[in-house]
């Protein structure tokens, strides 16, 4: 079989959203592939919508239930476990592609020999075909016979995973496995599988339709959120030792370390949770800088961070108590500024 494509689904019911993303993948322009849907133990009726389109479409179709919700990690897995595909893509159950998406992919991977293809994608609110707000979501020096310096691009700036297909060899037989029940599980495994391709191609058009809405992941703050993202973080950085790239990489990884578990998790969490906790913001200081002592030092750090997150930053490991106060502060007038205006 030439193309798996995975679905993780839960609670997509509500407004046509599941449906829009599976008519987007029923009509796919390739021949030879399957779609496998995995419903995370929902509790609406998107369990119901996938059978209806396993009945419709019973060649290429698969519905799956989970017995227990393992979130989207988990879904995926089981996912991966069904494949019987050359190439597998993932994508999101709120989001949908042009109908030549994977064959366009898989057409740029088998002409150049590339073992992982991307393309870039755009945000949009409504359910439509139109152009909206495009991102570039990888650059044109990434591409082809992987190399160092290309590696190193790749682990900074990667893209996302649901915006790319994989020949089967870099994630069914890789070992990694998606973490089950965190959320931001692209992020802790996505390294691993960039540094098993050998090649990389990326066709610079928007196929792939990333919707915004206000219950997407991406949109919910929380502290489990948070506290998923640290260990995504942590997860990332365990991979990175046990296949041997921490130290070949260092930078690159202690700059996305601190991206993705410090600077992105504090920031949130000063602006989403209420009440603020001292003691979570402390650890959270406190481990960054177990792991990478000397982070700020980072060039990486020093060139892509905002010069204001830096202050703060470093206020924030001199004195949590200092740093949350003045925080607060400086959010309370920001915010009193604006009403005036």
């Amino acid at each position: 079989m030439k193309l798996s494509i995975i679905v993780p689904v839960y609670n997509m019911a509500a407004d046509g959203k599941l449906e829009y993303c599976l008519e987007s993948l029923v009509h796919q322009t390739i021949e030879d592939y399957e779609i496998i849907a995995v419903d995370d133990c929902s509790t609406d009726s998107s369990m119901e919508i996938l059978r209806a389109y396993e009945r419709k479409y019973p060649d290429k179709f698969h519905a799956i239930h989970s017995e227990i919700n393992r979130k989207q990690g988990g879904a995926k897995n089981i996912g991966m476990e069904r494949a019987k595909g050359e190439w597998i893509g993932f994508i999101d159950s709120d989001d949908w592609i042009t109908h030549d998406f994977y064959e366009r992919l898989i057409h740029k991977g088998e002409e150049t020999g590339a073992d992982m293809v991307g393309c870039d994608y755009h945000l949009t609110d409504k359910h439509n075909m139109e152009i909206g707000q495009v991102v570039h979501n990888n650059k044109r020096e990434q591409t082809g016979i992987l190399n160092e310096e290309k590696y190193k691009s790749l682990l900074l700036d990667g893209g996302s995973l649901v915006v790319k297909v994989y020949r089967r060899e870099i994630v069914i037989d890789h070992p990694s496995r998606f973490p089950e029940g965190i959320f931001y599980e692209d992020n802790a495994i996505g390294n691993s599988w960039m540094l098993r391709a050998k090649h990389f191609e990326y066709i610079e058009e928007p196929l792939y339709y990333y919707y915004q809405h206000d219950v997407s992941t991406v949109h919910t703050i929380n502290e489990k959120r948070c506290l998923d993202r640290m260990e995504a973080g942590r997860i990332m950085l365990k991979e990175a030792k046990q296949y041997g790239y921490l130290e070949k990489y260092r930078a690159e990884l202690e700059f996305s370390f601190a991206v993705l578990f410090y600077v992105n998790t504090l920031f949130t969490y000063m602006q989403g949770v209420k009440p603020v906790r001292l003691r979570f913001v402390q650890k959270l200081g406190d481990e960054m800088r177990q792991a990478f002592p000397d982070f700020r030092d980072n060039p990486y750090y020093r060139e892509r961070i905002h010069e204001e997150e830096k202050r703060l930053v470093g206020m924030q490991q001199r004195s949590t108590l200092w740093f949350v106060m003045y925080y607060k502060l400086l959010w309370a007038y920001r915010n009193l500024k604006k009403k005036r205006k």
